[in-house]
């Protein structure tokens, strides 16, 4: 079968063979010998949170402290706002301003 690529190095794969291997999204592809060789990788949910957290660049001590600071909000719900406890956690457990507003405010930190 024949595909094409595209100016923007974009290749289109036939149906058929994409069915013949399962669904898949991703693929790992390796040049050996003159030719590409696709290989389909089944990407964990464990990958796609570490993915994710990388692109927010936050490190392991913002999500202990985000554990902390939703456990503290479902024990005492009565006694915690968001702002304020985002503050108590950044006193346990110290981590970038721009994770603590995230956390709060649920947007990506800034770099």
């Amino acid at each position: 079968m024949l595909a094409k690529i595209t100016s923007k190095n974009q290749l289109t794969l036939p149906k058929s063979l994409t069915q013949a291997v399962g669904a898949t999204e991703y693929f790992d592809v390796e040049a050996r010998g003159g030719q590409l060789i696709l290989t389909p990788v089944r990407i964990q949910r464990g990958d796609a949170v570490r993915a994710k957290l990388e692109e927010l660049d936050l490190t392991e001590e913002d999500v202990f402290a985000a554990v902390a600071w939703g456990r503290l909000a479902q024990t005492a719900p009565a006694m915690v706002n968001e702002s304020a406890a985002a503050y108590e956690i950044s006193q346990v457990i110290p981590m970038k301003t721009s994770a603590k507003k995230a956390i709060v405010n649920k947007t990506k930190p800034k770099a």
